[in-house]
């Protein structure tokens, strides 16, 4: 319910869910922007879901009043200060929750979520050729913005530093899980999906798409130093499609296979059913990264009863709370130590997996929707 006690009505972007425009695969924008679609109504939120791209090829929201390159050289052409529709779309809600960085003018109040600020604090991780639009197009979303949602404390810090956002115009909401993944899945389900991919129960296991700044080339390190004993017995499974600046990655990878070692890399595995099983099967999760935003996998790993192996780098610590055996990911050595303890040390992974299960409860993407739809009130309120 809103100020008014009337159904609070909010668009939402829904460009990064779209089958047709996303290949299938869910990125970490897209599975929030997911979340929020199902679980706002729950909070009393009435959600108009649009979508950026033609109109036959949308399946999960309404178009927007223009396509998107049609409204962003409106807005480089037309001052905003032009009465009407000359200078904003019209849409038939109370408020606009861009969760992506596709924002353009309209006569409703806009919230942006702003996941990161990487094109700008480290262009040295992001595909060239999509640097420069991308660091525009979060200029833009946090110029047009009545008010940003960041996911962490770490994340304000860049977008006060890099884009110069008031941080008075700045509210955290963390992301979360499915309730769902709360409880165990079926022991029969589980068993299947592995015996598909060929994996065995009690691996090592990391999720994200390879790019420079997931820093798995650090954890096959890792992996490749430990003892030939526990590789034998524990592989290690990769879950992530190719990303910008992978191929070294990637060739180091098919050279760990040739050479006979445990080490599997599933690119393709799309359907987030199969992704929870992968989870419940998995020994150890091990997340390296040298920058998050947030960090999803940690939380799906505290859910999926997996002890971690965390980055202690930005945000990640803020996300584990303390549930995760934090380490330099700069430091391979401590990386392989950390996963030989877990795989070895029966009490502590018994301890871990308990507060990492204490954590996720307290990041539900329910509990991300109520304090979203707070947000939404606070801002209609001025």
């Amino acid at each position: 319910m809103d100020v008014r006690g009337v159904t609070l009505k909010v668009g939402l972007s829904a460009t990064t869910t779209e089958p047709a425009l996303t290949g299938g695969h869910l990125d970490g924008i897209g599975i929030y922007s997911r979340a929020l679609l199902r679980e706002l109504p729950r909070a009393g939120v009435a959600v108009d879901a649009r979508s950026f791209g033609p109109a036959a090829r949308l399946s999960v929201g309404r178009p927007m009043p223009r396509p998107f390159p049609l409204a962003t050289l409106r807005d480089l052409v037309l001052p905003g200060s032009l009465p009407g529709s000359f200078a904003r779309d019209h849409l038939d809600v109370d408020l606009f929750h861009a969760t992506d960085y596709r924002i353009v003018r309209i006569d409703r109040p806009i919230v942006a979520t702003l996941h990161d600020a990487l094109p700008i604090s480290h262009p040295e991780w992001c595909n060239p050729r999509l640097r420069g639009v991308k660091n525009w197009l979060q200029a833009k979303a946090a110029r047009k913005a009545d008010h940003v949602i960041a996911h962490t404390r770490y994340t304000i810090a860049e977008l006060v530093q890099c884009f110069g956002v008031d941080e008075r115009r700045i509210s955290v909401v963390p992301c979360g899980v499915d309730e769902e993944w709360l409880d165990a899945p079926d022991p029969a389900l589980v068993a299947a999906t592995l015996a598909e991919h060929g994996l065995r129960p009690g691996y090592f296991l990391t999720v994200g798409t390879l790019q420079p700044r997931k820093n798995i080339g650090a954890l096959l390190q890792a992996y490749l130093g430990l003892p030939a004993s526990v590789r034998s017995l524990r592989q290690l499974v990769i879950v992530g499609a190719a990303g910008a600046r992978s191929n070294e990655l990637v060739d180091q990878i098919k050279a760990a296979q040739q050479r006979g070692e445990n080490v599997v890399w599933l690119s393709r595995l799309t359907s987030s059913e199969a992704l929870r099983h992968v989870y419940a099967g998995a020994g150890v999760f091990v997340f390296p990264s040298l920058y998050e935003g947030f960090g999803i996998p940690v939380v799906e790993a505290f859910a999926s009863g997996v002890p971690v192996v965390a980055s202690n780098a930005t945000s990640v610590p803020e996300v584990t709370g303390g549930a995760a055996i934090d380490v330099d990911p700069l430091s391979v050595g401590a990386i392989g130590a950390a996963m030989l303890e877990l795989a070895r040390d029966e009490a502590l992974r018994r301890r871990c997996i308990a507060a990492g299960r204490a954590r996720a409860v307290q990041l539900t993407w329910r509990e991300t929707a109520r304090k979203t739809a707070a947000v939404y009130e606070s801002v209609l309120k001025g």
